[in-house]
């Protein structure tokens, strides 16, 4: 039973990465990139070895994974908010999506 969940926990953390891979080709901005990337970083490589601390034979690779998760869930955020602090800082602009014709455009443009 321990072997089930282990083995669903690192394919499960094989598809977020998977996800998170395609999301950095995928997304059109720096900031959306870096949140896949984080997510991915995050969520993948936590359920990764969270499966492989059930799988592991003894105590002493339990504790290694768990400082190696510990530290993983503390730097990968960081990681991710420092890069896009530094791009905000440096002027790269986060793209804006509107809904609707913004206060300049009055929506007539493709009408014929």
């Amino acid at each position: 039973m321990i072997e089930a969940a282990g083995g669903v926990l690192i394919v499960g953390g094989a598809v977020f990465a998977v996800t998170g891979g395609i999301g950095m080709l995928r997304l059109p901005d720096f900031y959306s990139r870096v949140h896949a990337a984080g997510v991915t970083d995050t969520l993948g490589a936590g359920l990764i070895l969270i499966g492989l601390m059930l799988l592991s034979p003894g105590w002493l690779v339990t504790v290694k994974l768990i400082g190696a998760l510990s530290f993983l869930w503390i730097a990968g955020p960081t990681a991710s908010h420092a890069l896009a602090n530094a791009a905000l800082l440096s002027g790269l602009d986060p793209r804006r999506v509107s809904s609707g014709p913004g206060p300049a455009d009055d929506g007539e443009e493709g009408d014929t």
